[in-house]
């Protein structure tokens, strides 16, 4: 069976589209782990975090469910690869 995308992977993947999000010329390895999401270096909002997981999924060639992000809050790039790696895992156990 299959388990997705490692979690390196997904950190990498995730790193590169908050950094295009966030209009920046960065290195994945130049944003660390608990970097906040909306902060002094990263600048995301609620149209721009719906457009990064659609990047995000076609990137990891994922499907991500929407019931995967109720009730969880996103405050760093940990908490985004955190449920996008569940997400993958998930996605690749169903196929």
């Amino acid at each position: 069976m299959t388990t997705g995308p490692d979690r390196t992977a997904v950190s990498e993947s995730v790193k590169r589209v908050v950094i295009a999000e966030s209009r920046l010329s960065l290195a994945p390895e130049q944003i660390q782990d608990n970097e906040p999401l909306n902060g002094d270096l990263l600048r995301l909002n609620s149209l721009g975090f719906v457009g990064m997981l659609v990047h995000l999924e076609d990137a990891l060639d994922v499907t991500l469910p929407d019931d995967l992000f109720v009730g969880r809050t996103f405050k760093t790039v940990d908490d985004l690869v955190e449920v996008v790696a569940e997400g993958a895992s998930g996605t690749e156990a169903q196929r």
